[in-house]
């Protein structure tokens, strides 16, 4: 997993005519032109198009055309994501609705007075779906993160959406992420992670993973551990053209190693992972350096 640099991919030209085609296009037609896009990266993107078909190879044991099949639904459903993220961004998110599978989690962690971990992965688009439970559930949710965004895209959304909906806490080196994290859980509020990448010199810990061995980063799990919140597993998924299905899991109260919660995470992430692998937006060799060693 050591090629994943923490950059979020793209130019911004290709952000400012993502931005145009949403503002002035009907959805439906944007996504017919996904679909040519989408071939163009399947044919040329060649790095990510092999990271998934050894993902898909080895985690799932497909070959041929059923593993070229799903890599190109992979390309087309993360474009269909993007553009949805930026739908909502420009004011347009009444045409998408929310399922969500027990919400009454997340309202219990909120009535409970002691905010709440959220820990998610890059299956589906966890974004958009935090956006729309953001006015059912809670007024604030915050999502932690590597602040290694390319600055120009970050400064052009920023000016023309208003940018993300929540509030980002960014990792740093000082680890005054940690003080912040602290200080939303005590005002209530949720806090979300990934947990399912981590950087070169990173901790890690390594977990059977669709019958394979994959390394975890272990902050995540360690923040979960340590702080006096419960902690649940949310996943976001599209299930059709505007419908997306948030969903949590029974949260976990009491102490609890990181190991403890990382292995039923990972449990559980495999289960969605089965259930929507065409949603997997991780480019890189996921087994690479746990089972090539």
């Amino acid at each position: 997993m050591s090629n994943w640099d923490g950059r979020t991919k793209g130019t911004l030209l290709g952000y400012r005519i993502l931005l145009s085609c949403v503002r002035n296009t009907p959805v439906g037609f944007v996504y017919l032109l996904l679909r040519f896009i989408s071939f163009y990266y399947f044919i040329f993107s060649g790095k990510a198009r092999k990271a998934l078909k050894q993902f898909y190879g080895l985690g799932f044991g497909l070959q041929g055309w059923a593993v070229n099949r799903l890599v190109f639904r992979n390309f087309y459903t993360f474009a269909q994501t993007l553009v949805d993220r930026m739908y909502f961004l420009v004011g347009k998110a009444s045409q998408f609705t929310l399922s969500f599978e027990n919400e009454n989690y997340l309202i219990a962690m909120r009535e409970a007075g002691k905010g709440g971990i959220l820990i998610s992965a890059h299956l589906g688009n966890w974004e958009t779906a935090g956006n729309l439970l953001k006015g059912r559930v809670t007024p604030t949710i915050n999502v932690v993160m590597l602040d290694a965004e390319v600055e120009a895209i970050k400064a052009y959304l920023h000016e023309k959406t208003g940018g993300p909906r929540f509030r980002i806490i960014a990792i740093k080196n000082d680890l005054t992420h940690v003080v912040k994290i602290n200080g939303a859980l005590k005002n209530n509020e949720f806090v979300a992670i990934h947990a399912d990448r981590y950087l070169e010199g990173a901790k890690y810990l390594e977990l059977p993973f669709l019958g394979r061995v994959a390394r975890f980063p272990l902050g995540p799990f360690l923040i979960a551990s340590r702080f006096n919140a419960p902690v649940t597993f949310v996943f976001g998924v599209k299930k059709s053209n505007f419908v997306y299905h948030l969903s949590a899991t029974s949260p976990v109260t009491g102490k609890f190693s990181p190991s403890e919660i990382a292995g039923a995470f990972v449990k559980e992430l495999e289960s969605r992972v089965k259930d929507n692998p065409e949603q997997w937006f991780n480019y890189f060799p996921y087994f690479e350096q746990a089972n090539n060693r």
